[in-house]
């Protein structure tokens, strides 16, 4: 199974943000979202970014848990 790579747009427009946000995220540290390096190149897993938004996800009772 191929594993989906993203470039840093296409993760940004995937969550909704700008790229440079994915920047500032990377240098800061300010969130544990994962990337992959490759050379000079950041990469996203489509996976890892489906976690990172599962971990943020705010619910109400088992709903948040689901």
């Amino acid at each position: 199974m191929k594993t989906e790579l993203l470039t840093a747009g296409g993760a940004a427009e995937y969550l909704d943000i700008q790229a440079q946000t994915l920047a500032v995220w990377r240098s800061t540290r300010r969130y544990t979202l994962r990337y992959v390096k490759v050379g000079r190149y950041v990469r996203y897993r489509k996976s890892d970014l489906d976690a990172f938004l599962a971990e943020r996800t705010v619910g109400v009772g088992s709903l948040a848990s689901a």
